[in-house]
């Protein structure tokens, strides 16, 4: 009985394997045959599109390079129309007598005649400085003059350091 069982299960098996071949080539010649998905049309439109891509992404690009330089040179413009405003209104100015007088004044300390003009110096270092300094100037000139150069650095970089 195990060998009829096994070969009515082995039957079985073979018509099933049967009706399903039969069963997908019925389905195959209903359906119609594939096409491929990149027919010959949409090669020469991809083909198309490429090449317009291609022939004007130089054009597009010079096109945008064109229009930053023309903003460039209209704020450059725009710049020099406020410096020219600038120096007609300082040309104004300089053409009033009072204000060349004050410029004058201010800038080169001209006096009036019957003026005394007044120029205040700094006072000279006294005592224990001068001393100081003086003995520092002698000692820098028997240096080399890179280690006065070094000094000179270092003393310019602590005056410059912010104090807390």
């Amino acid at each position: 009985m195990g060998a009829d069982r096994f070969s009515t299960s082995a039957r079985l098996k073979a018509i099933g394997q049967e009706a399903q071949a039969r069963v997908y080539r019925a389905a195959a010649k209903r359906r119609p045959p594939r096409r491929n998905k990149l027919t010959g049309r949409a090669a020469l439109l991809a083909l198309v599109l490429c090449a317009l891509v291609v022939a004007l992404a130089y054009p597009t690009r010079q096109y945008i390079a064109q229009r930053s330089d023309i903003a460039d040179q209209r704020r450059e413009a725009q710049k020099a129309r406020q410096r020219v405003d600038e120096l007609r209104e300082e040309k104004a100015r300089w053409q009033d007598p009072q204000y060349v007088r004050t410029q004058a004044r201010e800038r080169l300390h001209f006096v009036l005649p019957g003026e005394t003009g007044y120029n205040v110096a700094a006072p000279a270092p006294t005592g224990d400085a001068a001393a100081d300094h003086r003995t520092t100037n002698e000692a820098a000139a028997h240096r080399p003059w890179y280690d006065n150069l070094w000094d000179s650095l270092d003393h310019a970089d602590a005056a410059a350091a912010p104090r807390h």
